[in-house]
Parts: C-alpha cells; structure tokens; sequence
C-alpha cells in the first residue's frame, strides 16, 4: 500500500454488503473505500442518462412515488445539508437526472436506492491501479469510481481488510440517543398514554351516565309532560275537639290543652282513613274503583278492568294523602282525582266518615260509666226504702207509733207528780204543827196526799210495764231506733250513689267529641300532580343516587377481590 501523505488526512470505512450480494448469498469482503474530507465532488459533465424502466427495475411507477414522495414532504424530513449532497453524488453515479437535492432523493427513491446506505455511501470513491500522484507526489490509491464498474477488474484494485463486524446484519446509524433525551422521551409516552386512558375512561363514563342515568330520566321527564294524566288535588283541614262546657274531671283537666286532651282520638281517626276500610266504604257509596278505572286515564295511574280491593287499596292510599300535627291538633287531608267534582265529593264523604268515628269512639265508655253509676243508685234506693219499710212496720206492730214520746210522758208525769207529793207532803206537815189544827184542812191535804201517790204508783206501775218484756215499750223504742240509725244510713249511701252518677254523668259529657271542619273542601280549577319539573329532577337524583351506590359498591368488591 502507498505510503499517505501527511499533508492529506483520509476516513477509512469498512463497506458493508449490499442488498443484491446478501439475497444471493454471495457476499464477499469489501474494500475499504477512503473518503477524503472536505473534498469537492466533481460535477458529472456527461449528459443524465434515460431512467431505467420501472419494470426492470422492479420498483414503482413514477408517477405513483412522485405522488406519494414530493419534494415538499422530502423538505419537511429534515434532512441535514451532509445527507442532501450524499444523495446528489449517489444520484450522479447512478447517473439521474437531478435538478436538485431533493430531487436527487425523490428519483433514488423513486430508483429503489436508499441514498443513505452505508454501502452507496462507502461505493462512492474506489481504488483505481495506476493512479498518478496528487500533489505532493503521492499517488493517489483512492480515486473515485463507480461502483457499476465492479467485477473481476474492480476487485483487483481494492484494498481489502479484515471484517469485523457480521456482514449478515444490516448495517444501519445507530438509533441511540441521550439519556437526558430518552428519559424525556419516555415521560412523554406516559403522558400521552395517561391522557387516552383519561380520555377513553371519561368517554366510556359519560357513556354509562348517559345510559344508567340520563336515559331513564329523560323517559320519566317524557311522562311526566307529555303522558300522565292531570291530577286535581282537594284539601281540607278539620280538628277533633272536647266538650267543655261541663269543666275539668280533675285538678288538672282544666290546665290541659285541648288538642292533647284529644290526641289519641285524632290518631285513631288518621289511622281509620288510611286504613283499608274507608277505602271500602268510599267505593261503596261514591264508586272509588269505577272512577280510576276509565279508560282516559294513563295506563301507569289506571286500574284494572276488574281491580281486586288490594290494587285498590295501593290506588286509595298514593291519591290519599292525610297529615296530624301534634301541636295543632289539625288533621290535614288532600284527595287527588282525575275530576274536580269528583275530588271533592271523596273529600265530603271522607269527613263525613270521620265524623262517625268520632262520636262512636267514645259511646261505649260513657254507656259503661253511666251504667255503673245508675245501676249503685238504683242498688240504694232499694236498699233506703227497705228500711223505711221496716221503720214503718215496727211502728204499726207497737201499741204506739212513738214509744219513746210515751214513756218521755210517762217520764214526765211521774215526775210532775212526785213533785206534787213532795210538797202535799210538806203542807200536811206543816198543818200537823199547829197546836190547833185544823181539821178539814188536814183532811184534804191527807185526801190530796192519798190520790198523789196512787196517781204516781199507777203512773210507776204502767211505765214498769211498758219497759219490761219483749213487747216492751222499751224494746220496741230500740229497735226504732235501729231502723231509724239503718235508714238514716241508707239515705247517706242513697246520696252518695246520686253523686256518683252525677259525676258519671258530667264525665261522660266530657268524653263527648266533635269534629270541626276549619277548611272545607272546594273542588280545584287548575291540576295539582304531576309535578313534571320536580318530578323529573327527583327521577334523576334518584337513578344518579343508584348509580353512585352501584359503582362504588363495584370499585370496592373489585378493590376486595383483586387485593
């Protein structure tokens, strides 16, 4: 090999084989080429030679790869000014016609040439035999020549090295790039890859919400509008009040309000209105179940042709609605209907009702109470006659009606006489001290004294008598006495028994109730229900409530069971 001259700097590449070589399995060692830097490339003075034809070729037509590879899309590759004038000499060896550049490029792409590959790049300078020396005088080994020219001939004058490296692989510019680049390279996919799940899980909820949520609430809004039939609602307020003119029952009744008095009795006719059988008794007087059965009325609020009393019943209590405040004591009632008219008839009948109920709620304790208060006086008007009667009986059987007044008499006249004795006694005494009495005076105070004291042993003698024995005075004034002590007893329970009644009574004036209508029912103008807008936008929280639980009940056994 030639000695290179100092002055001359040159890059030694090792070609690599070329396509055609390595299909047909023959591939032998390049020479190494030499590629002196920053040295001018002649310009071909030969005349383009005539495109090959694309059928010996095997490549496109040119009109299809001019169509598909413009010269504006081979500008925006960004290709470097070294890479355009590689591809202009590859293009003059090939002898193309080439009014620039780019379309160098276009027509070795246009040709099946890759102008950037690495053995068309190495091809474009050869060894030639015989060459004379540059400038200096060295010879110059490594002269340009096609590669067209190859052969037995060609082969003579090349250089060949050693091959280190597979010549099977193709050998293209390494694809390696900074960390720094590749880092944000990758932090750039994953972004972008974030986004599209980001855009494909939005996608795909919004599709959920618009078939979970916002479908069935449009169905439900269409209803409302446009299908449902008007509902004329009829309100009315009454109130259940106590007797009060007969005053408390206790020391407390007066200081209790009315409508606690009255609680039980209003929560009692409540129930009795939602209850099964005011449902009955409306359908029996007015017709409950003929009215929702027309068939104007929409499929979702009529009845059946023929609707048993429980289908009825589930009708009475949506359209039904009744209200208790406490604190008022007011019993709040609204009844819907398709018809005014026919709302308000319901809502007469229903109080109508409810008024019965109240007078019948508390007739059965004030029967019971005035009852047992009648029956205890009626005991001891029996008991007080009996004893008069037995008064009356002992008075007749005696001698006397009074035997305590005969033997106050006797009582009295003994004494009276006694007296009387007593001081005849002390005239005939003091007669008897004269020294000359006299004696027709002695004479009659002795007669006098004489007819006393017979008078007062008769006397004795007859109240002995009456005091003694079982038909004694004495013992018939005791048993009088007895009779008189019992009826005097019989007339005090005979009082209190009349008490009692009187206090039953009064109670059960005081359990009477009456129902007081404070709004009355007027038929409506104007259709209360459906409520179409609240509806709609109660129907869409509902199924967006729905839809939240079953999504998060969802994440959570998804969360359970692939933890």
């Amino acid at each position: 090999m030639t000695t290179k001259p100092k002055a001359r700097k040159f890059r030694i590449k090792r070609a690599a084989p070329s396509a055609e070589q390595a299909d047909a399995g023959s591939i032998q060692p390049q020479p190494v080429k030499a590629v002196q830097r920053d040295a001018p490339v002649p310009k071909s003075s030969a005349k383009p030679a005539a495109p090959q034809s694309t059928a010996a070729s095997g490549a496109s037509s040119p009109e299809q790869v001019d169509s598909g590879n413009t010269i504006d899309a081979i500008r925006q590759e960004g290709l470097t000014g070294r890479q355009l004038r590689m591809a202009r000499r590859v293009a003059q060896k090939h002898k193309l016609p080439a009014t620039s550049d780019f379309d160098a490029v276009r027509l070795l792409r246009a040709k099946g040439i890759d102008p950037f590959q690495r053995s068309n790049m190495l091809e474009l300078v050869v060894p030639q035999a015989g060459a004379e020396p540059h400038e200096g005088g060295a010879p110059d080994a490594f002269a340009s020549q096609p590669a067209s020219e190859g052969g037995a001939g060609a082969a003579k004058g090349r250089v060949q090295l050693p091959q280190t490296v597979p010549v099977k692989k193709q050998q293209l510019p390494s694809t390696e790039v900074s960390p720094a680049d590749r880092r944000a390279q990758e932090m750039f996919n994953i972004q972008r890859d974030i986004a599209r799940r980001r855009r494909r899980k939005t996608g795909l909820l919004l599709v959920r919400l618009a078939f979970f949520v916002m479908l069935p609430t449009f169905l439900a809004g269409y209803y409302f509008y446009a299908i449902a039939t008007p509902m004329y609602a009829t309100k009315s307020e009454f109130l259940i009040i106590q007797n009060e003119g007969s005053g408390g029952g206790g020391p407390l009744g007066g200081l209790l309000p009315t409508q606690f008095a009255t609680n039980s009795d209003s929560i009692a006719v409540q129930g009795f209105l939602q209850s099964k059988d005011a449902m009955l008794r409306l359908d029996q007087d007015v017709g409950f179940k003929s009215h929702f059965t027309q068939d104007w009325i929409d499929p979702i609020q009529r009845l059946s042709a023929d609707p048993t009393n429980e289908e009825a019943y589930k009708v009475y209590k949506k359209n039904v609605k009744i209200g208790y405040d406490p604190t008022e004591g007011m019993i709040r009632m609204e009844v819907a209907a398709a018809d005014p008219q026919v709302s308000a008839d319901f809502s007469r009948q229903l109080i109508e009702y409810s008024e019965q109920r109240v007078n019948n709620l508390s007739q059965q304790k004030r029967e019971d109470q005035m009852r047992d208060a009648r029956e205890g006086f009626d005991r001891a008007e029996i008991d007080r006659r009996a004893a008069q009667e037995a008064l009356v009986r002992l008075q007749i059987e005696g001698s006397t009606l009074d035997p305590e007044g005969v033997i106050a008499s006797l009582r009295a006249q003994i004494s009276q006489l006694e007296t009387q004795v007593i001081e005849k006694e002390i005239e005939l005494a003091s007669l008897l001290n004269n020294s000359r009495p006299n004696q027709s005076r002695v004479d009659g105070a002795r007669g006098t004294l004489e007819i006393l004291k017979t008078q007062l042993n008769l006397l004795n003698s007859k109240m002995t008598d009456v005091s003694r024995g079982e038909n004694s005075l004495a013992e018939l004034a005791a048993r009088i006495q007895i009779a008189q002590a019992d009826l005097a007893a019989r007339d005090m329970m005979m009082q209190s028994a009349l008490q009692t009644m009187e206090q039953a009574r009064v109670e059960a004036s005081r359990q009477v109730r009456y129902l007081t209508v404070a709004v009355e029912p007027i038929a409506s103008e104007e259709p209360s229900y459906p409520r179409a807008f609240e509806n709609t936008i109660l129907a869409f929280l509902v199924f967006a409530g729905i839809y939240l639980m079953i999504s998060l009940t969802a994440s959570i056994l998804r969360e359970q069971v692939t933890s």
